[in-house]
């Protein structure tokens, strides 16, 4: 069944995601960044979460926002410079977002649902701001040692273009720790891959 109002803030996101000066080739077809990124997002929710709301399938899609309007370099080096620049980031998203939403017909709680949940505000509290970083919740009961062996596990399936795409990604700074010890672990392995990687 057709959601008009959904679909109306969908293509409004993906048409202010569009000014994306950098580019990524998908197919050998050069697209915004941004637009691809957003994609995946909407594809990883659905794939992991069939049944969720439109609030949430919103909040997937717009977490990166125009993120290009605030670069990184804006900030100084360091986590406490980072973590200024997510936080930036994440108001600036969820800001436009409802500017977006708030036209389309949706009501005020429901645009600060998904401020909420862009912001990764009450993430042990709200079910939905859990979906969007689930996985460690997931293996909660492995250890360091376990997460960090299935991570270099799945890191040893994946082209050096996959690491750097996943770690480009919106990640929290668990998971990011977590990925960057198990690069370190299994670094050898990974250095022969490369080698022999087509892409």
């Amino acid at each position: 069944m057709k959601n008009a109002r959904l679909d109306a803030v969908i293509a409004a996101i993906d048409a202010a995601n569009a000014d994306d000066p950098r580019r990524t080739n998908v197919g050998g077809v050069p697209r915004p960044y941004e637009n691809v990124y957003s994609e995946r997002m909407t594809a990883r929710l659905a794939a992991m979460y069939p049944g969720a709301s439109e609030l949430l399938q919103i909040a997937a899609r717009a977490q990166h926002l125009r993120r290009f309007d605030i670069p990184r370099a804006r900030y100084p080096e360091g986590r406490a410079g980072y973590n200024d620049w997510r936080r930036a980031c994440r108001d600036h998203h969820a800001t436009l977002v409802a500017a977006i939403m708030a036209p389309a017909g949706y009501l005020a709680d429901e645009i600060a649902h998904v401020g909420m949940l862009i912001r990764k505000e009450q993430l042990k509290k709200d079910r939905e701001s859990q979906a969007l970083d689930d996985f460690l919740g997931k293996y909660s009961q492995y250890s360091e040692d376990k997460l960090i062996d299935i991570v270099g596990k799945t890191l040893k399936k994946m082209s050096p273009v996959g690491h750097a795409a996943a770690l480009a990604l919106d990640l929290p700074e668990r998971t990011r720790a977590l990925i960057m010890a198990a690069v370190a672990k299994e670094s050898e392995a990974l250095a022969r891959l490369a080698k022999v990687a087509i892409d």
